[in-house]
């Protein structure tokens, strides 16, 4: 298969049609190999307009999700970037190519260990992976300029917001276990901004400041 014309195919026929215009997302959705982020069962379906399942009862999001999220974080080349839910690592591998540094959690550590591995393998040195209860944050590494909610979440953790940094911008699904919508909260002069965005269906974000089990 020709993967790089079905990347474009995927940036013309998906992301520019539904309004993603940052030229930086679509250079990062156009150069990142969607098809070895994904099980090799479901490879010819890399670039489909679709979530696609991984180990665990997980998902990689939809390209367009992807695409959308990272372009409402608006990264900057120098940026320290937190992401909840490593899941395959395809969105952590976007980020790193957009950002300084990129610290990602993913609460199972089969799915971290093979995130990781592909890290590893396909040369993402500036990714950082460790498994664990993502609603709590890396506070070891904190404070971050962008943080990134790949789960769905019923509020935004406070643990979270507070690893932000001033000026800081963060981008979570916030709704209940079944349908969210994006939110984006920049925390600016002491105050936080929030503006509300596309609906949409992430996979719960389980922990201490999340779902329970």
């Amino acid at each position: 298969m020709d993967y790089k014309d079905l990347r474009e195919a995927m940036v013309r026929d998906q992301l520019l049609p539904r309004g993603i215009r940052d030229p930086k997302v679509l250079w990062a959705m156009e150069h990142i190999p969607r098809h070895l982020f994904v099980d090799p069962a479901v490879q010819s379906r890399a670039y489909d307009d679709s979530a696609l399942p991984t180990a665990d009862g997980q998902t990689i999001s939809q390209p367009y999700m992807v695409a959308v999220m990272t372009e409402l974080l608006d990264l900057r080349k120098n940026d320290k970037v937190l992401e909840i839910g490593t899941g395959s690592g395809y969105q952590a591998a976007i980020l790193s190519i957009l950002a300084a540094e990129v610290y990602t959690i993913e609460r199972f550590a089969d799915l971290a260990e093979k995130a990781a591995e592909r890290f590893r393998t396909f040369g993402y040195p500036n990714i950082f992976v460790k498994a664990g209860d993502g609603s709590l944050g890396w506070p070891e590494e904190a404070p971050f300029d962008r943080i990134i909610i790949t789960a769905g979440a019923p509020e935004i953790p406070a643990s979270l917001i507070d690893q932000l940094t001033p000026q800081g911008v963060l981008v979570a699904p916030v709704g209940d276990r079944h349908s969210q919508q994006l939110i984006r909260l920049v925390k600016a002069a002491g105050e936080l901004q929030r503006t509300y965005h596309t609906p949409c269906v992430f996979v719960p974000l389980v922990g201490t400041f999340g779902w329970q089990d």
